[in-house]
């Protein structure tokens, strides 16, 4: 009894497995390429704009202060926003300007000499990655219930696959067998997923995490005390702002300065605690008087809090710097791949089971049914509303 029991099992989860891996192959496809591809948005607008490109110096950079002093120069008519440093040595600082209407302007300057080196719009490859992989293009309320549903139907297939694959962990070191497309094309299926298996797991997991913030579960975040609205400190006033975060949290490597409207200047980075994002870390000090209005520290989060603020380091890789980035980038790589490979496998077993020659891709797309209309469908959708989305607030 438990035998055929145990056969019955396996073949649902085969049943499950087969279906998400087909079904909607070409909409896990889509959304794992282009969630692979933004680990490295930046470094592509690095590549595409050459105003973000500089050559790493031996000398020390310029201050903040300094930094907000180009941008506002350059752009006197506009509320400075948000002032990042670089990414890394060879990235030019970025800031953000408010024109009082539209989506905000970035503007590049040098590091070491506090020179702009270009303007640009707000529209670029990082923000249609990650706005098409988040959520379609589509009403937030709308495009990340369905995209982060995948988390679920992905959690779903990896448990399937391990089910139905005897024996895996023996898996790790086959060799793919040769001399016939689709036993190559099965090898390779499982040689992937085997050595992605705990990515896949993360990938479900904090997919099911934003599915989880989007219906209501989102961690609290502390709210600022307002304070009154004065004019945006650049030059040495900021300079003392960002020496007074630093003799308040010594540990706090300042990566962002936000310029808030009735909150005061707020100064994010990381600190003491790991695996968390910038926003968990911060001083707010008010800029008339130089007072601290707020401390935030990522060490003080609850469980729920924690949680939240793990989740973006864990879905890109951004926390261990380019080594990760290029782990990621690689794993999702293999990931998309498995979605490829996933319905070249059915495809090719339904053209040897009807001795078809050539076609397989079309026996493929037949099997997938009206899923590869909707598939594609919410693809077409999202590069339509693109060129309205893009440019939209952050």
């Amino acid at each position: 009894m438990g035998k055929p029991q145990g056969k019955k099992g396996r073949s649902l989860w085969w049943v499950m497995h087969s279906w998400i891996g087909l079904k909607l192959s070409i909409f896990l496809t889509f959304i794992l390429a282009t969630g692979t591809l933004a680990v490295f948005a930046h470094e592509i607008d690095w590549l595409v704009t050459p105003a973000m490109r500089v050559s790493p110096r031996a000398e020390p950079v310029a201050s903040w202060g300094a930094w907000a002093d180009a941008a506002a120069r350059a752009a006197p008519d506009a509320r400075l926003q948000t002032l990042y440093a670089p990414i890394d040595p060879w990235f030019t600082v970025e800031t953000w300007v408010d024109h009082g209407k539209g989506a905000p302007e970035r503007i590049y300057v040098d590091p070491w000499t506090a020179q702009v080196t270009g303007r640009h719009g707000w529209a670029n490859v990082h923000r249609f990655l990650r706005q098409v992989h988040r959520h379609l293009m589509l009403p937030t309320k709308i495009g990340i219930p369905l995209v982060c549903s995948l988390g679920l139907l992905l959690a779903v297939s990896l448990v399937s696959g391990v089910v139905t694959y005897k024996k895996w962990w023996r898996g790790f070191f086959r060799m793919p067998r040769g001399g016939d497309g689709r036993r190559l094309t099965g090898d390779l299926h499982r040689l992937m997923g085997l050595w992605s298996l705990w990515f896949a797991a993360l990938i479900a997991l904090t997919g099911i995490w934003y599915l989880v913030e989007t219906l209501g579960g989102s961690a609290a975040v502390p709210r600022l005390p307002e304070v009154a609205a004065s004019p945006t400190p650049t030059g040495e006033q900021l300079d003392r702002l960002v020496a007074i975060a630093r003799r308040t949290e010594p540990a706090l490597d300042i990566r962002e300065i936000r310029f808030m409207k009735n909150n005061g200047v707020v100064l994010l980075g990381q600190s003491s605690a790991w695996l968390v994002r910038d926003r968990a870390n911060a001083v707010a000090i008010d800029p008339a008087n130089g007072k601290v209005i707020t401390e935030l520290d990522g060490r003080t989060l609850d469980v729920h809090q924690r949680i939240s603020e793990m989740a973006d380091p864990l879905h890109f890789g951004t926390f261990g710097g380019i080594w990760t980035k290029v782990l990621w980038f690689l794993l999702g790589a293999a990931m998309t791949a498995m979605a490829v490979t996933g319905s070249m496998i059915y495809a090719m077993r339904l053209a040897k089971a009807s001795r078809t020659q050539g076609g397989a891709m079309g026996l493929a797309w037949r099997g997938m049914g009206i899923w590869a209309y909707v598939g594609l469908a919410l693809i077409l959708l999202a590069l339509a509303l693109t060129p309205g989305a893009i440019g939209g607030a952050s």
